[in-house]
């Protein structure tokens, strides 16, 4: 079995480091440049496994892009796309998964839509949206899920009604098909018809020059006339989030580049409960610093993460150390993404001595001395991430399938040995 030791780190000087794009800003972008009219190119650094997933389905689709000194230049196909027949594999990507079904059921074609195993257990309820207005949709394994078989003339509907409380990546995906096909009406019900990855997706629509309007719940689109010859992704504040943990977790003082103050990413309220215990954030030319020096004690988590529940386990990690009992809620909808990570929460504290009790849509955790053990990924990236917190903590941590976060930060351990050695 693959192991990484997480070695502890005392933090001597302020650390710089850069992270991958953030994938939730480029694979929308991509999906947007591909499909749109004009050239594109998009500075974005390095990417991971899930946007290398989505490049894959391009490639299959007959739609030019290459690397270039910037990061990526596309070529888009403005709606017509060259290959009308194809496979596309999208792997592990959810992004690639609900943006390039949602897109190619409004473009038209025949497709044979596969994944990996660990995709094919998550649910597609946007198959069902899909199927009702139009689209013919064949499965090749269990109904709703991948593997299936896509057919479709277009989707003709003025509106569509999509349900956000599974996960928001389907709204945004029917938003950023209209926005490279036809203009569409989008009515959202849910919880989380206001978050923070729909505001992402519709201030993407903006910077590609898609129109919109949203009264309430209701999102009117129109398509772009022309994309953008330029576009700069931000780093990825999710993987970034790992690191300005230890300003709070060790009082380190980091700086990551590519990352700013005004980021649109969702889980910038992860830096507001650091700085409510005391982290200073200042913003330059180079990146957002996190300055922890100051921090002398943590109190405990009270928090509903629905919507930047990708720091769920982030803060689960940091909650052993803190000075009082932390809940987290608004989680019911994380049992189905990668693995199910209050599941996985609840079994690696309680293997590592850490009281922890599972509720319906969240976890009680209560502070306690953090005995060692070796963390299960479950093969899902964040509860890798995440838990090597307390390894660089305590020093006493091994992680399992460490490579299971190339889906998202393909040098995440190497930066954990640079940092530590």
């Amino acid at each position: 079995m693959e192991l990484y030791k997480v070695r502890k780190f005392i933090p001597k000087k302020c650390v710089t480091l850069d992270v991958p794009a953030s994938k939730s800003i480029l694979n929308r972008a991509i999906v947007l440049a591909a499909f749109g009219k004009g050239d594109v190119t998009i500075s974005c650094g390095s990417f991971a496994e899930d946007t290398r997933a989505m490049l894959g389905c391009l490639t299959a689709l007959g739609i030019h892009w290459e690397r270039c000194e910037r990061g990526l230049h596309i070529c888009g196909c403005g709606g017509n796309i060259p290959n009308r027949r194809a496979t596309l594999d999208v792997r592990s990507a959810g992004t690639a998964a609900r943006f390039l079904t949602a897109a190619l059921a409004f473009l038209g074609g025949e497709y044979e839509m596969r994944a990996s195993e660990q995709m094919t257990r998550r649910p597609m309820e946007i198959l069902s949206v899909l199927e009702e207005a139009g689209v013919r949709i064949e499965p090749l394994g269990e109904k709703g899920h991948f593997p299936f078989r896509l057919r479709s003339d277009g989707i003709h509907a003025e509106e569509l009604v999509i349900n956000t409380d599974v996960s928001t990546q389907f709204a945004s995906g029917v938003l950023l098909a209209a926005a490279i096909s036809r203009p569409l009406r989008v009515r959202l019900t849910g919880s989380r018809t206001k978050g923070s990855y729909l505001l992402m997706t519709l201030r993407l629509l903006d910077a590609f020059g898609a129109a919109y309007s949203r009264e309430g719940d209701i999102i009117c689109v129109t398509p772009s006339a022309h994309s953008p010859d330029f576009f700069e992704a931000e780093g990825d504040l999710s993987g970034a989030c790992y690191f300005y943990a230890l300003a709070l977790l060790l009082g380190a003082q980091v700086r990551v580049r590519r990352i700013h103050a005004d980021s649109v990413q969702g889980d910038k309220k992860f830096l507001s409960l650091l700085a409510a215990r005391g982290v200073l954030f200042s913003d330059s030319e180079e990146g957002l610093l996190a300055d922890g020096r100051n921090v002398t004690s943590s109190r405990g988590f009270e928090e509903d993460m629905r919507d930047y529940s990708d720091q769920a386990l982030t803060v689960a990690a940091l909650a052993p150390f803190a000075d009082s009992p932390t809940r987290l809620t608004g989680l019911a909808h994380i049992r189905r993404q990668e693995c199910d990570r209050v599941h996985a929460i609840v079994h690696n504290l309680s293997a590592l001595g850490v009281p922890v009790r599972e509720e319906e849509d969240g976890v009680v955790i209560t502070p306690a001395p953090v005995r060692g053990g070796t963390i299960e990924t479950f093969g899902d990236h964040r509860v890798a991430m995440a838990f090597s917190l307390i390894g660089l903590k305590t020093g006493n941590i091994a992680i399992e399938n460490p490579s299971c976060c190339q889906k998202t930060f393909d040098n995440f351990f190497q930066l954990l040995d640079e940092l530590t050695s």
